[in-house]
């Protein structure tokens, strides 16, 4: 029995020292949420008014450019997919890969190949163990993003999509992240940045039906689109890192917390068993001491008669 008690001491030890260690790293995220939720506010009116600015120029310009203009058959795509460089955040990088496979698998199906792009160790590590091929990655970042970041991974999806496809070049863009609905609720879900649809951008921007002033263009729509492209990219870009760091910190928080509980339930339950446990040893030590007793007494009796 007592070698039994030694091990559930030594299990409680074991899973109070885990406790503490879920509880801080669950305090940590749910200290950094904050700040990224900021992040995430500051830097929607600029997206929200970029993407106005280019569907003004677009709808007020015949010029047909790779930022606005389809391609009548397109044969080659590029994913960008957003997952962290930690693990301990519960199915958050594991919901953007599965969205990310969902959605290569579609453009597969409409007869595109598709070219990888890829932000997070974990993304990395998942396509690296099944030896797919990736066509560049970031790492490093994830769960406190910069504009410099965004600048930087944004630099060959631009160069893919101004490139003509038969030198390697992309006719389309798409991007893969977990929007950041709140606390609780965070949904891993891809949308195409380019060729940007016009009636999806006026959807977003909450300009449906407006009607957009005109604009005279100096030197012309076509420079005024050039100079738009990487901006719009990389502030497509930036929102989208900033709700995956979001969306990252508040399921680790999540997974922290209830990683924290179920280490309080499994004390509770070791400790009842550790309870029993010397109870019994106690109960049997008193049992011999009695046993001892009693045969010491029917000695003496013995001896007497």
């Amino acid at each position: 029995m007592g070698a039994q008690l030694r091990v559930y001491k030594r299990r409680i030890r074991a899973v109070t020292a885990t406790k503490k260690i879920t509880k801080a790293m669950e305090m940590i995220a749910a200290s950094r949420i904050v700040k990224a939720q900021r992040r995430v506010a500051a830097s929607m009116p600029y997206a929200t008014e970029l993407t106005r600015a280019v569907t003004a120029v677009a709808t007020g310009s015949n010029t047909k450019h790779a930022l606005t203009t389809e391609v009548e058959a397109p044969t080659r795509a590029a994913v960008l997919l957003i997952t962290s460089d930690r693990g301990l955040a519960g199915g958050y990088s594991s919901n953007a890969i599965k969205q990310a496979e969902r959605l290569a698998e579609r453009l597969r199906g409409e007869g595109k190949e598709v070219d990888t792009y890829i932000v997070g160790r974990k993304g990395l590590a998942y396509y690296g163990f099944r030896e797919r091929k990736v066509a560049d990655s970031w790492t490093g970042f994830t769960d406190s993003p910069a504009y410099a970041d965004a600048k930087r991974v944004a630099a060959p999806l631009i160069e893919a999509i101004q490139m003509e496809t038969a030198e390697g070049g992309v006719d389309e863009l798409h991007i893969v992240y977990t929007e950041f609905v709140s606390m609780m609720t965070q949904n891993a879900v891809d949308g195409r940045m380019l060729p940007l649809s016009l009636e999806k951008a006026e959807e977003e921007t909450g300009a449906k039906g407006e009607i957009l002033p005109l604009f005279d263009f100096e030197p012309s729509a076509e420079d005024v689109l050039d100079a738009l492209l990487p901006r719009y990219v990389e502030s497509r870009i930036y929102n989208a890192l900033l709700q995956s760091a979001a969306s990252e910190h508040a399921a680790r928080r999540r997974a922290m917390k209830s990683a924290t509980d179920n280490a309080g339930d499994l004390i509770k339950s070791l400790s009842r068993l550790a309870n029993a446990a010397r109870q019994a040893e106690i109960t049997q030590e008193i049992s011999e001491i009695v046993g001892g007793a009693s045969a010491m007494a029917d000695a003496t009796a013995g001896s007497d008669k």
